[in-house]
């Protein structure tokens, strides 16, 4: 096992949101995402909701409704990016999210290694429903994945995945987190933490003020950009983004983020089966073993 860098079958979690209605952003991401709620949890005045297919978590919300809303110009959340196993599920969700009224439609885009439908909820923070073209097909310059943002036309997209029995299943049809986007204030303070810090791979570095990386050669597990919030310092506690979750396959593998966090100076705290440190910008970042329950995902 290379120390330096993350296990190559490291994936993403359940990212947490902090959200004013409760109710009202639990009803979209079911109704929009075809999600279901799989457990809550009071503590305090907050009430933690968590959301998703089948057993697998996709969003936690916690009600804190006397924080101020989303900022777009301060880190935080890009997009959180659902990925769907195939593109009749895709279609089917794509079609869900752009029937509720309370959606705003962003766009949608052909990226060469996926293609992916954006979308805003209702309290400002981005969603992006995605599914991955086959590995083989993907090209790569070195070390770089490449990427593009090229057209892609949503209403022929469904006319020509849209199936009813996709339509049907719902929220039986697998999900999961396939990557996060955040903002960020300085690209290379955000690398200098993600990928020597955290150990991500660096995958694509050609865009303008944004850098994607992964573990294993995946095109993104995570992405950071300054393009609505260069400069941006730490986020005062607000609605939105409140924790980003990674899973990774064993002990090994905190141990030797443990190894990398204190080789860099930087505080966390580490429970035996997950090690929390913030980016930052005050970020959460969840390191986790994979058989965490989602008790103890609303316990964090």
């Amino acid at each position: 096992m290379d120390e330096r860098i993350l296990n190559p079958s490291t994936s993403m979690g359940a990212v947490t949101l902090r959200v004013g209605d409760l109710e009202g952003m639990s009803t979209y991401y079911a109704n929009a995402f075809a999600m279901e709620p799989l457990e809550e949890q009071s503590r305090g005045r907050e009430v933690h909701r968590v959301l998703g297919r089948g057993a697998t978590p996709l969003v936690r919300l916690i009600h804190t409704p006397d924080l101020p809303g989303v900022d777009p110009r301060q880190s935080g959340l890009f997009h959180t990016a659902f990925l769907f196993d195939d593109k009749q599920s895709l279609a089917a969700t794509v079609l869900r999210a752009a029937q509720d009224p309370r959606s705003r439609f962003v766009g949608s885009s052909d990226h060469l290694v996926s293609e992916a439908f954006y979308f805003t909820d209702p309290e400002g923070n981005g969603v992006e429903l995605y599914t991955d073209r086959d590995r083989s097909t993907w090209i790569h310059d070195g070390e770089q994945i490449r990427m593009a943002t090229e057209y892609l036309d949503p209403n022929e997209y469904l006319r020509t995945n849209l199936t009813e029995a996709a339509i049907e299943a719902g929220p039986s049809l697998a999900g999961k987190v396939g990557h996060v986007h955040l903002q960020v204030g300085d690209i290379a303070t955000a690398r200098s933490f993600y990928v020597d810090a955290l150990g991500f791979e660096a995958t694509q570095t050609g865009y303008p003020g944004a850098v994607f990386a992964s573990a294993g050669g995946y095109h993104h597990h995570i992405a950071m950009n300054i393009w609505n919030s260069r400069g941006a310092g730490p986020r005062a506690a607000s609605l939105g983004l409140g924790d980003v979750s990674v899973t990774v396959p064993g002990r090994d593998d905190l141990d030797a983020l443990v190894a990398r966090l204190h080789g860099r100076s930087l505080r966390f705290a580490d429970d035996g089966r997950s090690v929390v440190v913030s980016d930052p910008w005050g970020t959460q970042v969840t390191v986790a073993l994979p058989d965490l329950s989602t008790d103890e995902l609303l316990a964090r």
